[in-house]
This record gives C-alpha cells, sequence and structure tokens, in this order.
C-alpha cells in the first residue's frame, strides 16, 4: 500500500457537506444513486436540486468536509436468543 489509510465515507440522507464556497445536503440516497441540493449558503435553503449516480456524487465529495449529520448511524444490538433460529451447516 502507497498511501495513508483512508476511512470510507459514510453517506446518509440529510448530511450536509462544504465543497470550497458550496453547502451539499443529501436529499434523497437510494442504492445506485443520490438527489443533493447545491446551496451558495445555508441560511435561505434556495439551492439547486440535482440527480447524480452515488459514484459521481462521491468524486463531488472529494475533499470536502462534513459539516453536521442528521441521522446517526444505527449501533449494533445484541440479538435475542429467543428470536434466533440456527442452522447447522455440514463440516
Amino acid at each position: 500500500m502507497s498511501g495513508p489509510y483512508i476511512d470510507p465515507m459514510k453517506l446518509c440522507q440529510g448530511q450536509v457537506w462544504k465543497q470550497g464556497r458550496e453547502y451539499i445536503r443529501i436529499v434523497r440516497l437510494e442504492r445506485l444513486e443520490v438527489e443533493y441540493k447545491s446551496m451558495p449558503n445555508l441560511g435561505n435553503k434556495e439551492g439547486t436540486k440535482i440527480v447524480t449516480s452515488k459514484k459521481d456524487f462521491c468524486r463531488l465529495l472529494k475533499g470536502a468536509h462534513l459539516l453536521q449529520s442528521s441521522k446517526t448511524p444505527a449501533t449494533a444490538r445484541p440479538a435475542d436468543d429467543a428470536g434466533e433460529s440456527s442452522v447447522k451447516l455440514p463440516a
């Protein structure tokens, strides 16, 4: 490996990113597509809605900084033993 390790970005609907002089808010997040709103400032909420592929959106965010996240990733909960079904695989 030639470069430093970089954590993969976690995209969530409602996140706000700052890229240069513009703010980018994720409006809709799907498996292969992202709808986002590009705004010159966060105060007036006016901006342009754009739909693009997730790959192109991640390229757009290169070098951007996450400002806030409206949703926090779900934490892993221990599974209930009563609700689990176990399957034995042949050895």
